[in-house]
């Protein structure tokens, strides 16, 4: 087992396919496919790539932090009590335990994660 893992951003294996739940849901019918490539540390982290169509939707963290780097798209992330931030190609954000708040989808992203939690 290598200690070096790539992330492909244009994986060719078949994504897992979802769309939000219906008690996240806000507006729109978003999406989402994942293609998950790594789990580590006993299935705590977790690293691949996430696309999502637009739509709006509740954001809950829970006890994981998640990392994210933006490889096409737009997005809005308006933590509860707090103001809008928008991500697009290029940036890097990460979401701590406890977020919560409307991660909205205005052009179809696609996003690097890393998940520990």
């Amino acid at each position: 087992m290598s200690l070096l893992k790539s992330v492909d951003t244009n994986p060719s294996f078949s994504p897992r396919e979802s769309k939000a739940l219906p008690e996240r849901l806000i507006a729109g019918d978003p999406a989402f496919k994942t293609w998950a490539q790594d789990a580590a540390k006993d299935d705590l982290v977790h690293t691949g790539v996430w696309e999502a169509t637009p739509g709006e939707t509740r954001s809950i963290k829970g006890e994981t932090f998640e990392f994210c780097h933006i490889l096409s798209g737009v997005v809005e992330i308006t933590p509860d009590a707090g103001e809008a931030v928008t991500y697009r190609a290029g940036d890097s954000f990460v979401m701590k335990p406890g977020f919560t708040g409307v991660w909205k989808t205005i052009e179809t992203v696609r996003k690097i994660y890393v998940t520990v939690g």
